[in-house]
């Protein structure tokens, strides 16, 4: 590359000068694209009125952000009633009472009567029971009168 005696400081004038020896060199020109020469610099053009820009606080934010919400209509989205929760079952009343139990034995035993070295044991079999007929009840496979030949289903 040669240089066309650019001060280094200047670093508006090096890279100028830089872009001048790539163009020379044929980089960066495409053959459809006509060759427009750049304007010299410009003054700056005067800064934009305060007042009517987001940065200003003009009337025209204000009103975008803090106005009325263009939402509020009459054509509010009103969702159905969601339905009822099932009545719980027989099995979910046995699973209950066999954590509560559980939980009782492990907590307190004394309350009832029993020491700490039968209760502890007794708990913790009742915990496990609670959660083994709590796994039971998971149901696997398809749901009632689906055809488990028909692929996934939603």
């Amino acid at each position: 590359m040669s240089s066309h005696g650019t001060d280094p400081d200047d670093v508006d004038a090096t890279f100028a000068a830089i872009v001048a020896d790539l163009r020379a060199e044929g980089i960066g020109e495409f053959v459809d694209e006509p060759v427009e020469p750049k304007p010299e610099k410009t003054p700056p053009a005067e800064p934009e009125q305060p007042g009517t820009s987001w940065r200003g606080g003009g009337t025209q934010w204000e009103d975008t952000v803090l106005g009325e919400d263009p939402a509020d209509d009459d054509e509010h989205y009103v969702p159905p009633e969601p339905p009822p929760l099932p009545r719980p079952g027989k099995g979910a009343f046995v699973v209950l009472l066999f954590f509560v139990v559980g939980l009782f034995l492990l907590i307190a035993p004394t309350l009832i009567g029993i020491s700490a070295a039968v209760g502890t044991p007794l708990g913790i079999l009742s915990l496990a029971t609670a959660i083994a007929l709590l796994l039971l009840r998971v149901k696997q496979g398809p749901p009632d009168g689906a055809d488990p030949t028909n692929g996934a289903q939603v």
